[in-house]
């Protein structure tokens, strides 16, 4: 059996390390696409060919699946890509194709889906514990408590309606799942090399944090986060049948 095809929806600014991590993770036939600079797929249609929004008839989706990777953006920005991407998510989504969001992936689907994402006022950063909150197919192998780095100064404060909480820590949301999506807050795809670069680049954090935060990226942390990893299979592996093509 072929594997799924993924739409990658590279929302980082600065997309080399994003692309390595990714890929590296995401056992699919990917398509790549940095909608930072207005690259997107072709749009989506319901099985029988409508537009899954009610618009005019277009494509029927050409993947098994979408990712939304991390972003520097916050999803309520006035830039012109933010809305166009979370109109797709909701599309791809409202067709029944799975969609797995990593941080501000996790906001676009919340916010595209009808949740609210807020300024946190602070940085989550680092590795830290996350708590499972539920029993969940795209946690299959992972343990109640686990590792995991994070970053990030927005957070879910309003899941959308009939999402199941999935996962939570003292700074909130950090997994839920919507049908057949999921969007998880943390970094499970970081190696070492991001955690170290995106710490170094936070101009918010004071000296003596970011130093914390650095000491705390040791290959026993990078290794127990590894655990977290398992989400990408558990995904991609649910993918099921790849979709026909047309």
């Amino acid at each position: 059996m072929s594997r799924p095809r993924v739409a990658l929806l590279n929302a980082a600014h600065d997309p080399a390390d994003t692309t390595r991590n990714f890929r590296r993770e995401l056992d699919a036939d990917l398509a790549e696409y940095h909608v930072q600079r207005g690259e997107f797929p072709a749009p989506v249609g319901d099985a029988d060919g409508s537009a899954a929004t009610g618009g005019p008839p277009t494509e029927r989706c050409e993947f098994d699946g979408v990712v939304v990777t991390g972003s520097r953006s916050s999803v309520y920005w006035d830039d012109d890509w933010i809305p166009r991407l979370l109109e797709y998510v909701a599309d791809c989504h409202d067709a029944g194709v799975p969609v797995l969001g990593v941080c501000f992936g996790h906001q676009a689907l919340a916010a595209a889906l009808g949740g609210r994402v807020d300024d946190m006022g602070e940085y989550e950063i680092g590795y830290r514990e996350v708590e499972r909150t539920a029993d969940d197919p795209v946690f299959e192998g992972v343990g109640e408590t686990f590792t995991a780095f994070t970053t990030h100064s927005d957070a879910v404060v309003d899941l959308p309606e009939g999402a199941d909480l999935l996962a939570e820590n003292d700074y909130g949301v950090h997994a839920f799942r919507v049908d057949q999506s999921v969007g998880v807050q943390f970094h499970p795809e970081y190696d070492r090399e991001t955690a170290e670069r995106i710490t170094r680049e936070k101009d918010e954090l004071s000296p003596a944090r970011e130093a914390a935060v650095l000491d705390g990226i040791t290959a026993e942390n990078y290794d127990a986060a590894c655990e977290a990893k398992r989400l990408f299979e558990n995904f991609t592996s649910s993918l099921g049948e790849p979709r026909a093509a047309d």
